[in-house]
């Protein structure tokens, strides 16, 4: 898509997603890392890469072996 426009066309494109960027408000990272960390961890209890798939319901689980004779 990018090298059908012209250079004035991307640039103009730059220009807008930069306007978009300067309305998004900001906040220090001391702050935002904390919350992070605590959704995070209020999250743990709940996330299978963690917590792990019970057996009866890991659609991944292999339902038998196969054997070539």
């Amino acid at each position: 898509m990018a090298q059908d426009l012209s250079e004035k066309e991307l640039l103009k494109m730059e220009v807008e997603q930069l306007k978009k960027e300067v309305r998004n408000t900001r906040a220090p990272i001391s702050k935002t890392g904390k919350e992070i960390k605590d959704f995070v961890e209020a999250q743990a209890g709940n996330d299978p890469l963690l917590k792990g798939i019970p057996e009866d319901k890991n659609p991944f689980k292999e339902k038998g072996t196969c054997v070539i004779n």
